[in-house]
């Protein structure tokens, strides 16, 4: 695979949504990150307290969804300015010092405080779009950031990665995700959607982890 980690930096994101080339974004938030959303507040209405975070968030419409249903503690990390600055003209309403220009890996330093901080992270599109070199990475700085049984999830694709292939959506399968995730996670559920959109049916898999 010939792929560089300097190639995904702010400008190669800043210009992507500067041209709308955007062709993960399906306009509104996952149906089956809904459902897991509208399953946390069924089960007790005091988790709109919860510390979320979204990192990659891009265009933020899951963040969208959680803020319009009184989740308090949402944050969004992106490497570009441009889907944060549209994302708060469309949510005014939504804290602006809970939406962070940063890299995602960077996010420490002064950032000290969000270490160990979040009950739940929320993947939707972000590891896809990284170099796969990264992934381990990726893994060790989800379990950074979230409380002790604090969970991952979310969505990753189940599709190979083409031997040439040079920008992102970079896909895996479930037997590369475990090798990826169990140092730091339980895995609770790694499993085919059942409600994925319709072009996205048979390629997403749902993840619960526990660290």
């Amino acid at each position: 695979m010939n792929t560089s980690m300097s190639s995904f930096n702010s400008s190669y994101w800043q210009n992507r949504y500067q041209k709308s080339d955007t062709p993960w974004d399906i306009g509104a938030a996952s149906p089956p990150l809904v459902v897991f959303f509208e399953k946390l507040l069924e089960k007790d209405e005091k988790n709109k307290d919860l510390k979320i975070l979204i990192p990659g968030g891009g265009s933020s419409h899951e963040a969208e969804f959680l803020h319009k249903k009184g989740f308090k503690n949402v944050f969004v990390i992106d490497l570009a300015a441009s889907p944060l600055e549209e994302f708060s003209k469309r949510c005014p309403s939504f804290p602006k010092e809970h939406l962070i220009k940063k890299d995602f890996f960077k996010f420490e330093g002064q950032n000290l405080e969000y270490f160990n901080f979040f009950d739940l992270i929320v993947e939707q599109t972000f590891f896809c779009a990284l170099d796969p070199r990264l992934r381990i990475d990726y893994a060790k700085k989800m379990n950074e950031l979230l409380k002790k049984e604090g969970k991952l999830i979310g969505l990753l694709f189940d599709f190979p990665i083409k031997e040439e292939q040079q920008s992102p959506p970079f896909g895996g399968n479930i037997n590369e995700y475990r090798e990826i995730f169990e140092p730091y996670f339980e895995i609770k559920n790694l499993k085919r959607c059942y409600n994925s959109i319709k072009p996205r049916q048979g390629t997403e898999l749902f993840i619960e982890f526990v660290k």
